[in-house]
């Protein structure tokens, strides 16, 4: 079984990483700050990869970012050299080499020590340049602006943006921990330097109106689509800064004698979920539509659907029950209502192809009694 040393382990990659080369089996070590550069030695002879993630980006001087960026790194690269040549070094740099400032410099000199050691002594070693990195366990007000924003908002504290329209490239973590994860798997390694191969660009006022999109959210019951791209990353990394008090909400709940309605979950594009019961014997429904459609699941209780074509009066009845989940379709131009028929509550999941407009809410009553 391979082992794995991580340096500055305790921080936001380095946390992300470590779970997720656990979750494969490796066994992982970890150095941070607070370990003495003793233990650095016997670390690195005991592994076969080396993930270099420690490094300084806040400090109070400038000479902090070559102590902790560029001098560490010297270090642990001739520990490698010298102790363990055969394994690999994977280096988190930084977008920030290519610029001219106190910080790039220190990754940039950083990356000079090692591509000198893989030219000198032979060491394997690869480069991830990344850009901002964002998702869970990002430290708030440090170092990444969306950590930020989620913190700001959940905990309704103002926004400031000095310039709504500057697009930040940013990468998100689970996609750096899989680069990271899979680089394990790479033969013949001739390349030094590597990307994350997904980036994300987003403008600072749409950052903030996304994640504000994700509180309000919670009132309105709409979400946006966040099954994929920068939303589905930006609203797990939302979810992570919920504190546990505000892990569930409330919806709004309308009872009358027949039983209780509610709207769960709405969609721009892909419609809403709800669900009501009935009390024993009471019927829901006696309407149609022209275009809307729904499926019902009834998850707890007995029901009888009783459909009827409004223009040549066919009827059809059926019964469901929660002991055989089946969904039932509502069809265009046929009224349709539910009756509980059992002797306990009934309980009907919802789906509408789209969202109730009270203004146009195509349904239209009808009355079911006519006979078969």
């Amino acid at each position: 079984m391979r082992k794995v040393l991580i340096t500055g382990s305790n921080g936001f990659i380095g946390k992300n990483l470590s779970v997720a080369l656990k979750e494969r089996g490796l066994i992982v070590l970890t150095f941070t700050h607070e370990d003495d550069i003793s233990e650095l030695t016997n670390k690195v002879i005991a592994v076969d990869i080396i993930y270099h993630l420690a490094g300084v980006n806040r400090p109070l001087t400038d000479d902090e970012f070559v102590s902790g960026n560029t001098d560490f790194t010297e270090t642990l690269v001739k520990i490698i050299a010298e102790r363990n040549p055969k394994a690999s070094l994977i280096y988190s740099s930084s977008i920030q080499a290519e610029k001219d400032n106190a910080y790039g410099k220190s990754k940039l000199n950083a990356e000079r020590i090692i591509q000198e050691a893989v030219t000198k002594s032979n060491i394997n070693a690869s480069i991830y340049r990344l850009h901002g990195v964002f998702g869970k366990w990002c430290r708030p007000n440090y170092n990444s602006v969306v950590a930020t924003f989620c913190h700001n908002v959940i905990n309704d504290i103002p926004l400031t943006i000095d310039n709504p329209s500057f697009t930040l490239e940013i990468v998100y973590i689970d996609d750096v921990i899989e680069a990271f994860v899979s680089h394990l798997d790479i033969k013949n390694n001739n390349d030094i330097f590597y990307d994350i191969p997904v980036k994300y660009k987003i403008s600072l006022q749409d950052l903030a109106d996304k994640i504000i999109g994700f509180k309000s959210s919670r009132n309105d019951l709409t979400i946006d689509s966040v099954g994929e791209g920068i939303s589905r990353a930006l609203y797990a990394t939302y979810l992570s800064y919920l504190p546990p008090e505000k892990f569930s909400y409330s919806v709004p709940v309308y009872e009358d004698p027949r039983g209780s309605f509610a709207e769960l979950l709405k969609t721009p594009a892909y419609g809403q979920f709800s669900f009501f019961t009935a009390k024993p014997g009471i019927t829901r429904g006696g309407h149609y539509h022209h275009t809307k459609n729904e499926k019902f699941i009834v998850v707890s209780g007995k029901a009888l659907f009783r459909f009827e074509h409004i223009i040549t009066h066919e009827v059809i009845e059926f019964e469901k029950n929660a002991a055989n989940i089946e969904i039932v379709e509502t069809i265009p131009g046929w009224a349709h209502n539910i009756k509980n028929i059992g002797s306990d509550e009934l309980i009907v999941m919802l789906w509408a192809n789209e969202i109730f407009d009270r203004n146009k809410p195509d349904t239209v009553a009808w009355d079911m009694s006519y006979e078969k």
